[in-house]
């Protein structure tokens, strides 16, 4: 029987006419899912299929290597012997076959947290999740309102307490003490949160009309902190700004480099939003002035918002090559996670395990820097659908 049937139709009768003839089909194959798209991107030709199984073949022989070697061969703990040294005798013989994860256990405080004092170690510890917790709220859109920058301030508060001390039967701790993952987020929470407010500044000015020694200012800053590398001005934050200031005063070397994040992140920033200031309709400019809107309430209610809107992913990619460069302090003497890394395998016995430290720190920074991906383009989605609407 073939696939489609069909209905005899009704026999002629005196004075009526014959029914037309209706076929049934049977409904189409789906066309989308997981195989369809395969089939469409990954074996849609020969040559195609061919990319597709060798680099396929390239991803599963590297994946089943790095099991065997992260966790099959892996050497998880070794003992210590009575002077608490660590017997590393099992980790080099499996050198070249399994990790030895061993020195992520031994040395994970070190890492963590630098030369902060080990018996005071909980403090920064506490401080970690308090920035973590100040970005998950700051990430939920009902908490966008007035009181968010409060929390801000209570949460910087409460965390400078914790690592300075010194009050409510805290140990001072001084700031060249510092080190680790606190010191990384420090550097990267407050360099954003001044930047952004300041690159806004910087990118009205550079557009406006009607003051250009403002907008000469704006230009020359960007500018020049542009075409400078970021090590230059971190150098002269801490060798040549100490000698324009005067006898007497001596500002932290922590400061100085949090200054130079700054300016330098607000000086990218700017760009990006001035980019997003002129892909932004003229109309909505000429419509905000038939309103009648002064200048200020044009830019905060009407124009900012959908610039900022529009340039997300660059600014959200700014954010996390500037989260990276937090690594660059090692060249004036702090001591940020990267740093406090290397400088656990300065111990002889680990040094022929440098592998597992860093793989070890480039998770901690890809859970950083994905999650700013994943929300960025959640947020662009979002936005995205509120604006067809």
């Amino acid at each position: 029987m073939s696939g489609t049937a069909q209905i005899d139709p009704v026999p002629a009768t005196t004075g009526a006419t014959a029914a037309p003839v209706i076929e049934q089909r049977r409904p189409a194959a789906p066309t989308g899912g997981p195989w369809a798209w395969a089939r469409l991107n990954l074996f849609g030709s020969w040559w195609s299929t061919a990319v597709t199984l060798g680099l396929g073949a390239l991803i599963v022989l590297w994946g089943v290597r790095f099991v065997e070697w992260a966790f099959v061969h892996a050497v998880w703990s070794v003992p210590y012997n009575a002077s608490g040294q660590p017997q590393t005798a099992a980790c080099q013989e499996a050198r070249g076959v399994g990790a030895c994860w061993a020195i992520i256990a031994d040395k994970y405080r070190l890492i963590l947290f630098g030369r902060y004092p080990y018996e005071e170690q909980w403090r920064p510890a506490i401080c970690i999740v308090l920035f973590i917790g100040l970005y998950v709220v700051s990430a939920i859109r009902r908490f966008w309102r007035r009181e968010l920058f409060l929390i801000w301030l209570v949460t910087l508060a409460v965390i400078g307490v914790l690592m300075w001390g010194g009050v409510l039967g805290l140990t001072f701790v001084p700031q060249d003490s510092w080190g680790g993952l606190p010191i990384t987020l420090i550097l990267a929470t407050f360099g954003l949160a001044f930047s952004f407010p300041l690159s806004i500044l910087v990118a009205l000015g550079r557009r406006s009309t009607k003051l250009p020694a403002v907008k000469l200012l704006c230009v020359l800053y960007v500018e020049l902190i542009r075409g400078v590398p970021l090590i230059s001005l971190l150098f002269m934050a801490s060798v040549m700004f100490p000698l324009f200031m005067p006898d007497g005063v001596n500002i932290d070397k922590l400061l100085r480099a949090q200054i130079a994040f700054i300016l330098f992140a607000a000086a990218y920033l700017a760009e990006v939003v001035r980019g997003g200031l002129q892909a932004l309709p003229k109309g909505q400019y000429e419509a905000a002035d038939a309103l009648g809107l002064t200048y200020w309430q044009k830019t905060g209610k009407i124009v900012l918002p959908q610039a900022l809107r529009l340039v997300i992913p660059p600014l959200v990619n700014t954010f996390i090559g500037f989260f990276k460069d937090t690594s660059l302090v090692l060249i004036i003497g702090i001591f940020d996670l990267l740093t406090s890394g290397k400088v656990a395998l300065s111990e002889p016995v680990w040094q022929a395990f440098s592998t597992e430290i860093y793989v070890a720190l480039a998770v901690i920074y890809f859970a950083f820097c994905f999650a700013m991906s994943k929300y960025s383009r959640g947020l662009e989605r979002e936005l995205g659908r509120a604006t067809r609407r």
